[in-house]
């Protein structure tokens, strides 16, 4: 059954210890060469010595015209994982991770911040990682590769720990958690309980939905700048994300400035130092930002229009806060009577709440010079509420 009739694209490994020839042997194959999500393909291990019958079959097979490399040897895998394991030797030079086997988790977190102090040193880590799990995966039966498969582990560790840094929000799908990588780590560490990566680089784990003053402070003093940088930009874009993420005005103000933030950083156009400084005023405002919205007595819906209507100063300047307070609660009140499950693609109702925001802005005598671009930028707002409205 697993060796015709179908395909099995997710099968990795197939031991062959049976005399195949042909199309038999080329079917047999087929079960394991095929790419399947993150698996780059798969291994035969081969026990009682098919070697000629396979360079006949394929020689077959191409003759025919047939597409593609169906097979490749696993010390061309081998050296392609030297190569590639070479290069992230380089890039750890000037950093003494000899003792990798005996203290791999005291060595991580000041291993990746390494990694992080060096020009553009997260990314390229990262994709020559990609090419090692993916060679190992081929050829991580050959004695020479296994000799390697604790450096492997290492790095490999270190990748996982840069990749959580900066996945915010992001769930590991099935695929991940089974890929090549696990297979590595499981064989070639002890389990000695869960790390953190915020342990890790010696900070106590902060309440996410609050960036405290102590914990920011201990972020000033770290000594693995670096990973701190990581870890911060982390967590204002899981604060941004979860308190803003229905204010288009605070979500693109806020995100704005961290990306602007972290892209002269990642250009080395500020030091880390600065970085970490900016950052931690950028977090301090925006706590002092959602105790301003609190203190404006609105709702969080209300408060997105609030902010929506008084996008431009001079508006609140001119109305008052107060006038502006009660637009934005009527506002918010008859645009959640109005919407419907489809709206957003209605045109005639669409039309109709155009023309109810304009009636109210003119009720409470909003600058006529802005009713327009207001009206444009309320109605982009009640699209992103919409999906929860509609619940």
């Amino acid at each position: 059954m697993w060796l015709t009739g179908f395909d099995a694209p997710c099968c990795h490994t197939m031991y062959v210890d049976k005399p195949m020839q042909s199309h038999n042997l080329m079917q047999a194959i087929a079960r394991v060469n095929r790419v399947f999500k993150d698996k780059p393909g798969g291994l035969v291990v081969d026990y009682i010595g098919i070697a000629a019958e396979l360079k006949t079959a394929l020689r077959t097979y191409t003759d025919a015209k047939g597409k593609g490399q169906p097979t490749v040897k696993a010390e061309d895998a081998l050296k392609i994982l030297k190569e590639k394991l070479d290069v992230v030797r380089g890039m750890m030079s000037g950093f003494d991770y000899r003792s990798f086997e005996t203290k791999p988790l005291e060595l991580l977190a000041p291993a990746a911040n390494h990694i992080l102090g060096l020009d553009d040193g997260k990314k390229r880590f990262l994709d020559v990682m990609a090419s090692v799990t993916k060679a190992y995966s081929l050829c991580g039966t050959l004695d020479e590769a296994a000799n390697l498969r604790h450096e492997i582990a290492f790095f490999s560790a270190m990748r996982a720990a840069l990749v959580k840094s900066g996945s915010v929000g992001k769930k590991l799908s099935e695929d991940e958690k089974n890929s090549a990588l696990k297979q590595i780590l499981d064989n070639a560490i002890q389990s000695e309980g869960v790390n953190d990566i915020f342990v890790l680089a010696g900070l106590d784990k902060p309440n996410i939905g609050l960036l405290s003053d102590e914990f920011l402070e201990d972020v000033q003093k770290t000594p693995l700048k670096n990973l701190a940088v990581e870890l911060l930009e982390r967590l204002l874009k899981d604060e941004i994300r979860s308190n803003s993420r229905s204010n288009l005005v605070q979500q693109k103000k806020y995100s704005d400035r961290l990306l602007e933030t972290v892209r002269r950083y990642h250009n080395r156009a500020i030091e880390t130092a600065q970085v970490i400084e900016e950052l931690i005023a950028m977090a301090k405002d925006f706590q002092e930002a959602l105790k301003r919205n609190e203190s404006l007595g609105l709702n969080r819906d209300e408060i997105a229009f609030y902010d929506a209507l008084a996008e431009r100063p001079e508006v609140l300047q001119q109305m008052g806060d107060e006038t502006l307070k009660k637009l934005a609660v009527e506002l918010t009140e008859k645009l959640r009577a109005s919407t419907t499950v489809d709206w957003q693609v209605r045109d005639s109702v669409r039309a109709s709440m155009r023309l109810m925001i304009k009636r109210l802005l003119r009720k409470y005598k909003y600058p006529p010079d802005s009713q327009e671009a207001a009206t444009a930028f309320v109605l982009k707002q009640a699209e992103a509420l919409a999906d929860e409205w509609s619940k």
